[in-house]
């Protein structure tokens, strides 16, 4: 799969809740892991993160929405149950992006809200827990970017083995730049140089 992600949650206030999302966020190959705004304890969270996430991932403690920091090019995706959100099965993944998901018995801050260029909502019909949703979200990543079989019309697994994957040749864009002689540079001998 191209590209990174990590996952974040603002506000939570339950250890074992973010341990489990640290947990889950590994399995699924995460880049990183942050908290925003959080009462998290490690140690407590480590009780849920039975892989030792933190020991793999590099992790982010934010003190506020404001003090939050992302890479270049990273997309922030809210997860929030709201009627204007995106469903989830109706939405494209970045390739480069940051999930973030509430507090327990709560919503993201309109702050962060603010700060998210994609907010997404898992079609149910009520809340469900954080790391069930964090669970669920990076199953879709891994559905929707991935790699696998396709599904057979009946129920049961594929009929048919996904085909082996077939590289391509190099892909140069702008090629022009590189149809110039190179430049060079002072007391450069072109007859003593060997390609």
């Amino acid at each position: 799969m191209r590209g990174y992600f990590g996952v974040g949650v603002e506000r939570i206030s339950k250890s074992m809740n973010a341990g489990a999302i640290f947990r889950t966020a590994h399995a699924f190959g995460a880049s990183f892991v942050y908290t925003v705004q959080a009462k998290y304890k490690q140690h407590k969270g480590a009780l849920a993160d039975t892989s030792n996430a933190l020991e793999h991932l590099p992790f982010y403690g934010f003190p506020s929405v404001d003090e939050m920091l992302l890479p270049d090019g990273c997309r922030l995706v809210g997860v929030e149950l709201t009627d204007d959100a995106i469903d989830l099965p109706s939405f494209r993944h970045p390739s480069q992006c940051a999930y973030v998901l509430g507090p327990e018995r709560g919503s993201l801050s309109p702050e962060m809200v603010e700060k998210c260029e994609f907010v997404l909502k898992i079609p149910t019909s009520f809340c469900i827990n954080v790391s069930v949703a964090a669970a669920v979200v990076l199953y879709d990543r891994s559905l929707s970017m991935g790699r696998f079989a396709e599904r057979p019309v009946r129920a049961g697994g594929p009929v048919k083995p996904l085909d082996e994957h077939q590289h391509g040749g190099p892909v140069l864009r702008r090629l022009e730049k590189f149809r110039q002689d190179p430049p060079l540079g002072k007391g450069f001998d072109p007859e003593g140089f060997s390609a």
